[in-house]
């Protein structure tokens, strides 16, 4: 195992940064107050399961089938029962789900766990928290969850290649389980059926995908508010259609925080004087559209939260309280916390955000290079104009990112299809949302990374320079990490290096409602 000196506690909710860091190797420390809440937890599972009182309640999955099967009796081997509850799911197909995605879902499989209501082993617990100090990442296929009883076939195949069976990876090699196991150093996992169907019985790839997406858009958000910022600076525009009565008027939080963040960003600009008296709406209406954007987003942040500090488990296990009548015995309830509604919901929304958001950074792009709307800058903002053609072909690809934000843009929570001779009746299609969602996101950051690049290249071929300081200083940031496309060259890499500088950097801001961390900012990202 690899020594690190990241860490993650398993008391304290999780958040996205978590996540983000669980790609690398990372501490998670199993501290008392979880181990505590683990063997409670686990008492309470036995004690209820091997009653000798003659009552002992039904459990889901401990002495049953599985699904549309539960009226039949399960396996009576505890052991025999863990593979009764997996061997059935191995049914994914398609390409490996993103690593970042598989270990950010074992980071919140192992956090919901650890809360004590699933009556799993601190076992489990234990060997689940020192995967994270290795390198070894199971190999999911992307398709096959519906969302409804929670991720059960991507959660499976994590959970087997944990048991050593499938394939897995250790420092990027794809390789048997067995193994990628033996090469992290990492025992095969050993079930009962309970562990097992726990494991399995959440919405831990939903809620990573979302959260992981959610956090790159909002990257985009603000490298959004920044870059349209400085296109009106390289412009000359006049900063009025950021007015703040004219926001107020408008009536909208969103906008009316938008404004004020992009205001302290444009603080000493010089219009030019030669402008139109009405921008185009990709710079006038900016803020109604940035603003309506962190609107949406606030409440994805909301439901993200949620699901961060969440348990998506079934049956959950309850200890005594004097309200449920079971003094001395605790509780069993079945139900559907695995139902990933809210996840799809969001992402829904999460991608009708991108998609808009991706149509303002295009649209502002083929401002730029439009000379009949530039202020008379050569086309295409090719040096020079035929010899050259500047940026034609990073014009090309945003028209082609763009049309594909917008066919993955449809909607995923609302499209039902019932299934588990319908036993799952209604589903939400999550799974499918988030991970919609997750790719969008990195076509919005290749947006970004084409208009700030297109930025960079217009005070090369003859705009001005920024007259805002913190404008310039984005600006510098660029030319400094981007030179000049003189002459033409492929752009493929610059894209990528201007949309890893957007969402690394961030510039000093005002202190505005709704962009502090709990809006959902991540340091680093």
């Amino acid at each position: 195992m690899l020594t690190t000196t990241d860490s993650v506690s398993l008391t304290g909710p999780l958040d996205s940064a978590a996540l983000r860091r669980s790609a690398a190797p990372l501490t998670v420390a199993v501290d008392d107050a979880a181990r505590s809440r683990l063997d409670r937890g686990r008492r309470l599972f036995h004690g209820l399961r091997h009653s000798e009182s003659g009552d002992a309640p039904a459990i889901y999955g401990a002495t049953t089938g599985f699904g549309a099967l539960v009226g039949y009796a399960g396996r009576t081997d505890e052991a025999d029962q863990c593979d009764n509850t997996l061997a059935h799911l191995g049914a994914g197909q398609g390409p490996d789900l993103p690593k970042e995605i598989c270990r950010a879902s074992l980071l919140l499989r192992t956090w919901s766990l650890a809360q004590g209501l699933s009556g799993v082993s601190a076992e489990v617990v234990d060997r689940l928290a020192a995967m994270f100090a290795t390198t070894f990442v199971p190999a999911v296929p992307r398709y096959g969850s519906v969302g409804a009883s929670g991720d059960l076939i991507p959660l499976a195949y994590a959970t087997q290649a944990l048991r050593g069976r499938g394939h897995a990876y250790v420092d990027g090699r794809r390789m048997p389980a067995a193994d990628a196991l033996t090469a992290a150093g990492l025992r095969p996992l050993t079930l009962d059926g309970r562990d097992a169907l726990a494991l399995v019985n959440g919405t831990s790839v939903t809620t990573a995908a979302l959260a992981l997406a959610h956090d790159s858009v909002r990257a985009a958000h603000r490298s959004l508010m920044d870059l349209t910022c400085l296109l009106a600076d390289l412009l000359g525009c006049d900063p009025g259609f950021l007015d703040g009565d004219l926001l107020r008027a408008y009536g909208h939080s969103g906008a009316i925080d938008v404004g004020a963040q992009m205001r302290g960003t444009l603080a000493g600009t010089v219009p030019s004087g030669t402008r139109p008296l009405q921008e185009p709406y990709s710079i006038r209406c900016s803020p109604q559209l940035l603003g309506a954007a962190e609107d949406a987003l606030r409440y994805v942040d909301g439901v993200v939260a949620a699901d961060l500090g969440g348990v998506s488990d079934n049956p959950l296990f309850f200890h005594d309280d004097a309200e449920n009548g079971m003094a001395g015995r605790g509780k069993v309830v079945h139900g559907g916390n695995f139902f990933g509604q809210p996840a799809a919901f969001a992402a829904d929304l999460l991608a009708s955000v991108t998609a808009q958001l991706g149509n303002l950074a295009e649209r502002q792009l083929d401002l730029l290079m439009d000379p009949a709307r530039n202020g008379g800058l050569p086309p295409m903002l090719a040096t020079v104009p035929g010899a050259q053609h500047g940026l034609q072909g990073v014009q090309l690809a945003t028209t082609a990112f763009v049309a594909e934000i917008r066919r993955c843009a449809t909607p995923a929570g609302m499209q039902s299809l019932p299934t588990n001779l319908h036993n799952q009746d209604v589903v939400p299609f999550g799974t499918q949302a988030a991970l919609r969602s997750y790719d969008m996101a990195e076509l919005l950051g290749l947006l970004c990374g084409s208009l700030a690049l297109g930025l960079r290249q217009t005070v090369h071929v003859g705009g001005r320079r920024p007259t805002s300081p913190a404008c310039a200083g984005l600006l510098d940031a660029l030319i400094e990490a981007i030179p000049p496309v003189d002459p033409d060259r492929p752009l493929d890499a610059d894209v990528r290096a201007a949309a890893h500088l957007l969402a690394t950097r961030d510039l000093p801001r005002p202190d505005v409602p709704g962009h502090g961390p709990a809006a959902g900012r991540t340091p680093g990202t």
